[in-house]
């Protein structure tokens, strides 16, 4: 029991939900596959692949959980940057080489033979810098402008480079960078501004791409036609009116997603015994929530929305209980940029939403997003333990303190990690010390 303690440390319901994730995935993963085993010829070398990948991010997850929080605030410093250039890379050379592009999108590169997509590392990045930043410029009453000025620059530049290939996690990541500067007391009528001024680009490039077709022949903007599409065709009303057979063939991925979904009753088909799987193209990873509810029923796959949901809640008292700026910021840019992912795929597979191209975190097949994401638990995870760790500590020299006549413990006294001048602990929050 004792061994168990040390090796998972942490907040405890955030370990028991990841566990379960974990296996959902590897069966559902293994069922939904069937169209990269038809194509690969080899039955096990898909889930293989996937459980290996979910290997080493269980392992990433276990060593940063180690690391003292403060470090990962180098992680905003250097990452951050080293992300921006490797998606401009990205985006270059699909332009150049359009032959290289997936799906006609360019959101792939390759370092020292491992492929991987730079907007993971770019969203593991930002999320460190903005709580680096709002930590380092919080005031009594709000934060300093010099905060927005410089989490804005950065954003808007890593935004802007995965937008033009996958305008949906921008999206995504933008929503959560909004957030948390809310959160972290940036003036409102700041805020609004900015949302005003990028729904007004947003709207005329959209505007443009579906009244000039010229915008879409400017390599920039190659994927704008196919944003403004999956809009028009998720709020075309016509759809519905249409006969069976040619509702099909016009939204396939839909159609099948929402027969999967029609399908499958309160417990399901039965794991391994999807239908639609050899129908949907993305069933392992964009559609993989339809083939839950086909397979496993809509309990499961309710309690499935509910365990995200709870992730959310215990990231949210970690934050509440953590006495450090940067480790709160942290965890709950963390926390969003999960769940709204996770919400964002469950939306689509049942039609609240358009097609985003989003996978399931914890649970879709991948290769870096599965790991940036375990690495982003883990990182959840050390500030759980750390702040615990710290509590306890305060509690026993208080003890000792108090007996020995000492008065109150001095908050130096509990000091702990890096002592450097770029690394130091911050202070704790004011009496009210964040728009939570």
């Amino acid at each position: 029991m004792d061994l168990i303690k040390k090796i998972f440390k942490g907040d405890k319901v955030i370990w028991v939900i990841f566990f379960i994730l974990c296996v959902v995935s590897i069966i559902e993963v293994f069922s939904a596959a069937s169209t990269l085993t038809y194509k690969s010829g080899d039955h096990w070398s898909p889930i293989i692949q996937h459980s290996i990948f979910l290997f080493i991010g269980f392992m990433v997850m276990l060593v940063i959980m180690n690391i003292e929080y403060q470090w990962f605030k180098l992680i905003g410093i250097f990452l951050t940057p080293l992300a921006m250039l490797l998606l401009a890379w990205v985006t270059i050379r699909g332009f150049i080489f359009p032959e290289l592009r997936t799906n006609g999108a360019a959101r792939w590169t390759e370092l020292f033979g491992i492929q991987f997509q730079p907007s993971e590392l770019a969203k593991l990045g930002l999320i460190c810098f903005i709580a680096l930043i709002l930590s380092k410029y919080q005031k009594e009453e709000n934060t300093d402008n010099k905060a927005f000025k410089y989490i804005g620059i950065v954003a808007g530049i890593i935004c802007l480079l995965i937008a033009i290939e996958n305008f949906s996690t921008a999206a995504i990541l933008g929503l959560v960078t909004f957030i948390l500067l809310f959160i972290g007391r940036v003036k409102i009528v700041t805020l609004l501004k900015s949302i005003g001024i990028i729904l007004l680009l947003v709207f005329s490039l959209v505007g443009a791409a579906k009244l000039i077709p010229q915008v879409n022949s400017i390599s920039i903007f190659h994927r704008a036609e196919t944003w403004v599409n999956r809009v028009v065709d998720y709020m075309d009303e016509t759809n519905e009116k249409l006969p069976p057979a040619q509702y099909m063939r016009d939204n396939a991925q839909r159609g099948h997603a929402n027969i999967a979904i029609a399908t499958s009753g309160l417990v399901g088909l039965g794991p391994g015994n999807s239908v639609q799987r050899d129908f949907l193209s993305q069933a392992f990873s964009d559609f993989i929530y339809a083939i839950i509810i086909e397979e496993l029923g809509l309990i499961p796959a309710a309690i499935i929305t509910f365990f995200y949901i709870c992730i959310l809640v215990r990231i949210g008292k970690i934050a509440r209980t953590c006495n450090n700026r940067f480790g709160t910021f942290l965890v709950l840019g963390i926390g969003l940029i999960l769940v709204t992912q996770a919400m964002v795929n469950m939306m689509v597979a049942v039609e609240l939403l358009p097609i985003t191209g989003q996978p399931l975190p914890l649970i879709s097949k991948g290769g870096s997003s599965m790991v940036i994401n375990c690495a982003m638990l883990g990182m959840v995870l050390s500030v759980s333990y750390y702040s615990q760790k710290q509590a306890e500590n305060k509690t026993e020299v208080q003890l000792a303190l108090t007996a020995n006549g000492a008065g109150e413990i001095q908050p130096e006294v509990l000091a702990q990690g890096p002592h450097s001048e770029l690394l130091k602990e911050d202070d704790g929050f004011p009496e009210e010390r964040t728009n939570l």
